[in-house]
This record gives structure tokens, C-alpha cells and sequence, in this order.
């Protein structure tokens, strides 16, 4: 155990001293004028800008979570609708010849270019941050989604084929299971482009939201708030990065060897208390005579 805790602190405590080292490095660089502190503020002073908005006027918390809410939705949105059609493109090949031009399509076009149009059907409410983030983040999951459901290994699925499995069999117990990572992937990337189409439609019109705090105060010249608000921009696109890493731990338990272990031990035990049950007495233990 000790060794455990030992074998991850040192990491830690390096990439901590070397965030100390760039700190230092900035405040000297600053104080002896090499640095522009009017463009690029002090950390010292960044620091104090967190402070301001998270503890003393608390501005950030309402532009936070509809920065949130924005990018969920258009996550939600455009990552059902990438999975949905990746499903149907892996089951019939006429619904994918006739599906793939126009996600290709969709992806090549800049979202920034989509923006006008997305607002001018939308509106300037929450519809159209939801709408642009879905746009922007459909193709990472509709293809990462189509080619792991396209490709399975070709023994295993010779050894269903042989063992008589139906085509749903082979679906549901072959090809998901062997496409939940890659799929998983494409969550990932999805979930940030998500945020930054919500924060891009916030750019162009919006009165609220994590964009539209940034952008006035790079307006009015306060750069160290700023850039606070930047580093809360890039909290929340960590926080929605880690839920779908939980995800991913929780459903995809069969690629790490400590939850692999752990699930089964908690299939085991579950299994033998149903089989206690059904007994009417606990296993394994005898009689004495």
C-alpha cells in the first residue's frame, strides 16, 4: 500500500514543482519588466481574480452552469444523433452510402460559419448554443461509432457464426461490446467540441455564459479576470471530460485489470448469496457427522 501511495506522490510531486517553477519563472519575468503585465497579468493578480469572482462577488457561478448547461445539451443532442445513425449505417449499408456524405459534409463545414445561420433559426436563447454545440460535436461520435461497429474481429466472430448465434446475438453480445471503446472515445472528443461550439454561438450573440463574461472583460481591459474566466472555461470543459471518464470506467470495466477485478467479486459474491437463497443454507460449508 505504501509503496502504492509512494509510486503515485513522486509524479505528483514533480509535475507540482514544475508548475512552481513556471509560476516563479512568470513573477520574475514580470517584475523585471520582460512581460507586459497590462496584456498578461501577474499570477499573483490572476489569483485575485479567481478569488473576486468564485468568493467575494460570486459572478461566475451563474454564467458557469449555463456555459453547462449549453454544452450538456448540445452533447446530448448531437451525440445521440451521431450514435443513432452510426447504428443504422453499421446494420444497412444502402443508409450508410446515402448518411456519410452529408455527416462528412456537415464536419467540413467551419462551425464558426454555421454561427449566423444556427442563430438566425434558433434564436438568441439557450436553442441555438445547443444547437451548434450538437452540429460541431455529431461527427466525432457518428464516426468513431461506424468504423468500431464495422470491425470486429474476424476469429471471434467465425466462432459465433460456428456456435450459431443470430445476427442480434452477434450485435449485442460481439460488436457493442468490442466498439464501447472506441465509442467512448469519440464521447470524449465530442463532449469538448460540444463546449466549445456552446462558447463560440455565446461569442457571436448571447447576454450570459462563461463566453460572454470573457468577452467583456477583454473588452474593458481586465485581463487578469479575463483570464480567470479562461481557466473556468477550461474547469468545465475538465469537469465534462472527467464525467464521461467515469463513464467509461464504469461501463467499459473490462480494460483495467483493478475494475475488472473488482466487478467480479462483486458478481461473485452476488451470485453465491443468490445461490444461498436458493439452497435455503450458505455454500461450502459441511455438515459434521
Amino acid at each position: 500500500m505504501k509503496d502504492h501511495l509512494l509510486s503515485r506522490a513522486v509524479p505528483l510531486a514533480k509535475h507540482l514543482l514544475v508548475f512552481a517553477a513556471l509560476i516563479a519563472f512568470w513573477e520574475a519575468a514580470a517584475a523585471i519588466g520582460l512581460i507586459d503585465v497590462i496584456l498578461l497579468p501577474e499570477p499573483h493578480q490572476i489569483a485575485a481574480s479567481i478569488w473576486d469572482l468564485y468568493v467575494e462577488n460570486r459572478t461566475i457561478y451563474r454564467h458557469f452552469f449555463i456555459t453547462l448547461y449549453e454544452a450538456l445539451g448540445g452533447f446530448l443532442v448531437g451525440g445521440a444523433l451521431g450514435l443513432a445513425l452510426a447504428v443504422g449505417s453499421s446494420l444497412n449499408d444502402s443508409f450508410r452510402r446515402y448518411v456519410s456524405p452529408y455527416a462528412i459534409l456537415l464536419n467540413v463545414t467551419p462551425g464558426l460559419a454555421l454561427t449566423p445561420i444556427v442563430i438566425a433559426w434558433f434564436g438568441f436563447g439557450y436553442s441555438s448554443k445547443i444547437a451548434l454545440g450538437a452540429i460541431v460535436c455529431f461527427f466525432p461520435v457518428f464516426v468513431n461509432t461506424l468504423i468500431a461497429l464495422t470491425r470486429s474481429d474476424a476469429e471471434t466472430l467465425e466462432m459465433f457464426r460456428s456456435m450459431g448465434a443470430s445476427e442480434r446475438q452477434i450485435f449485442w453480445k460481439l460488436r457493442v461490446p468490442s466498439a464501447l471503446p472506441m465509442i467512448f472515445a469519440g464521447f470524449k472528443i465530442a463532449i469538448t467540441t460540444a463546449l466549445v461550439g456552446a462558447v463560440v454561438a455565446e461569442f457571436s450573440q448571447a447576454t450570459a455564459g462563461i463566453g460572454v463574461l470573457m468577452q467583456r472583460l477583454s473588452f474593458s481591459l481586465d485581463m487578469s479576470a479575463a483570464i480567470a474566466a479562461l481557466l473556468s472555461m477550461s474547469l468545465l470543459g475538465l469537469i465534462l471530460f472527467t464525467l464521461i471518464e467515469l463513464l467509461d470506467d464504469r461501463i467499459v470495466f473490462w480494460r483495467r485489470a483493478a475494475r475488472m477485478d473488482a466487478v467480479s467479486r462483486k458478481r461473485r459474491a452476488r451470485w453465491t448469496g443468490e445461490r444461498e437463497k436458493q439452497s435455503g443454507k450458505p455454500q461450502g460449508r459441511r455438515r459434521s457427522t
